[in-house]
């Protein structure tokens, strides 16, 4: 059973080896890098909230989850009073099995209990030479939007 859980001193370390195929290396930051930013976030005040994805007791994935207030103006519209979807990766070792969809469901599953406050969208955004990844979240219901957030493209799932 897929599941998200808490990045702790006991996994952070098997989440940081978890790794993307070469031509893949591109379209997500390192989990590392991932886990810093989060802590440089949290510290600023904002939401940052990562997790790995196991399936059973198999370690599969990693995920960050981030939250814009809706009084945040330094946000874009879309962005304000949602969930992103920061981070997503399925360890190469594990790709092409299903797991993503099963994982969007999760982390949807988790987005509306509401752990940040209460939200209509969730938003990511993705390189625009990613197809395997528009696809993915195409056929899960994310519709893109027409906007890019630093050059990537911008896709919204209404909740």
């Amino acid at each position: 059973m897929v599941r998200l859980e808490e990045i702790t001193n006991v996994n952070v370390w098997d989440v940081c080896r978890l790794r993307v195929y070469d031509e893949q290396k591109s379209f997500v930051a390192e989990n590392v890098q991932s886990l810093a930013e989060a802590y440089a976030t949290r510290n600023e005040g904002n939401v940052a909230m990562p997790f790995a994805v196991y399936d059973d007791e198999r370690l599969i994935g990693f995920v960050m989850l981030g939250y814009n207030r809706r009084d945040d103006a330094e946000a874009p519209e879309y962005a304000r009073g949602s969930y992103c979807l920061w981070r997503f990766m399925i360890d190469r070792r594990f790709q092409h099995r299903g797991y993503a969809k099963l994982v969007l469901k999760k982390v949807i599953e988790f987005i509306r209990t509401q752990p940040c406050g209460e939200a209509k969208r969730i938003w990511l955004s993705y390189e625009p030479e990613n197809a395997h990844g528009r696809e993915v979240y195409r056929k899960f219901g994310f519709c893109e939007n027409g906007e890019l957030c630093g050059g990537e493209v911008v896709a919204v799932y209404e909740l």
